[in-house]
């Protein structure tokens, strides 16, 4: 059986973890498959969007496989290899990544969802950074991914407990965008997607590495960034060009009304 699903359709890939009996653990047969289709979705171009997902209703991915590290130890949570680090797989794609949260996503898969451009969640999804409880400090990002995210001292608080956060504070606090029904995430995640893909992919690959580039950076360095990615841009954008981008943008206006 196939630990991870890959699924092409119109543009969109989707990714499913695929281990529903066991809280779609990253196992490392699972994170090698995962980066297998990461590098398919990155070597294909044709494919304008990702959504990440896990199988059943349960779990997103409750993260690392306890058992096996309690085997072959913990090289693997701290290992920055995106053929072994699943976070770092999602990270190296350059369009845009929905992580369409669809159950519990517990410390691994807490910084998985993290790698995420976007999230959306069921009403079944939670959250839960359990590090502190196993001992072991994240390697993935989530000891500096989530303050940026929720605040300092919300943050300070899940990682300091490892208690479980709700759908909802989820919602309301901005870790995710949006609370869907179960049978409803992947439809609305689809849907987010095709309007992303609406986009010249050109344009939101380079828009999209201007965000992140520029979110690591002081305001200072990010707005010189902008300048300098706006003005190699600009320069090749006609008046004609975006002429046509607004009649563009009107009749699909038009279409949503109608």
């Amino acid at each position: 059986m196939a630990l991870v699903l890959l699924e092409k359709s119109d543009g969109i890939a989707t990714i499913t973890l695929n281990r529903p009996d066991a809280m779609n653990a990253l196992s490392h047969d699972l994170r090698t498959e995962f980066f297998d289709a990461c590098q398919d979705i990155s070597n294909d171009p044709t494919m304008r969007a990702v959504i990440v997902t896990g199988a059943g209703e349960r779990a997103f991915t409750a993260g690392l496989d306890l058992k096996e590290l309690g085997k072959q130890g913990l090289g693997a949570a701290t290992d920055q290899n995106p053929a072994r680090n699943p976070c770092r797989a999602l990270e190296s794609l350059s369009i845009p990544v929905i992580g369409a949260i669809n159950g519990v996503a517990i410390t691994g898969g807490f910084e998985l969802a993290l790698a995420c451009d976007i999230r959306i969640a069921s009403t079944n999804a939670r959250f839960a950074d359990t590090h502190a409880r196993v001992g072991v400090i994240p390697g993935w990002g989530l000891s500096q991914k989530l303050s940026r995210f929720i605040g300092l001292s919300r943050a300070c608080e899940l990682s300091f407990t490892g208690q479980f956060l709700g759908a909802e504070t989820a919602c309301d606090w901005g870790l995710v965008n949006h609370l869907y029904e179960p049978r409803e995430l992947m439809p609305k995640a689809r849907a987010l997607a095709m309007d992303m893909i609406s986009v010249d992919p050109d344009f939101l690959k380079a828009y999209k590495q201007l965000i992140f580039d520029g979110y690591d950076r002081s305001f200072k360095e990010a707005m010189a960034l902008e300048k300098q990615t706006t003005d190699a841009w600009n320069e090749n954008v006609t008046a004609e060009s975006v002429e046509q981008q607004r009649l563009k943008v009107v009749e699909r206006g038009r279409t949503l009304k109608n």
